[in-house]
């Protein structure tokens, strides 16, 4: 098996031996999962504990990364490499992520920020606007 490296946010990276210790469940009453993305620069697997919600089958994150005026390293990384491997509970699944198109990003971020009302504090204090990220179990064909 492949070495995946924790998130470089301390929060983050304590965050999750507590998902893998849980079976996927460390916060009660909290959706989180856990993202593993390929690093743009370096091709390593990395490990990201996300807050996430539900639209239909798809699953939608925030890339807020607190409200620094950056995008967190996950979210670039998926850019360069959509394919990513999430976690929740227990179930391990593949999927494709892409970000929101303008047309549904603000319903979207509505529901993130209904579930964790810390997104819109965060959204204030940063110059840019956060991007939400659907990850679809659904995988796209080359049409074939």
């Amino acid at each position: 098996m492949p070495t995946v490296h924790h998130s470089p946010n301390a929060w983050v990276a304590t965050h999750i031996p507590r998902f893998e210790e849980t079976g996927g469940q460390p916060r009660p009453g909290v959706n989180d999962l856990l993202l593993t993305t390929r690093g743009r620069r370096s091709g390593e697997l990395r490990h990201t504990a996300l807050v996430y919600e539900r639209d239909g089958d798809r699953y939608v994150v925030a890339a807020s990364n607190r409200g620094a005026d950056q995008h967190p390293a996950w979210y670039l990384n998926l850019l360069v490499h959509p394919y990513v491997t999430v976690q929740v509970g227990p179930e391990n699944f593949t999927a494709y992520a892409c970000p929101t198109t303008a047309e549904e990003r603000p319903r979207l971020w509505r529901l993130m920020v209904s579930a964790r009302s810390e997104y819109a504090a965060y959204q204030q204090r940063s110059s840019r606007q956060i991007p939400v990220v659907l990850l679809n179990r659904a995988l796209p064909t080359d049409g074939a």
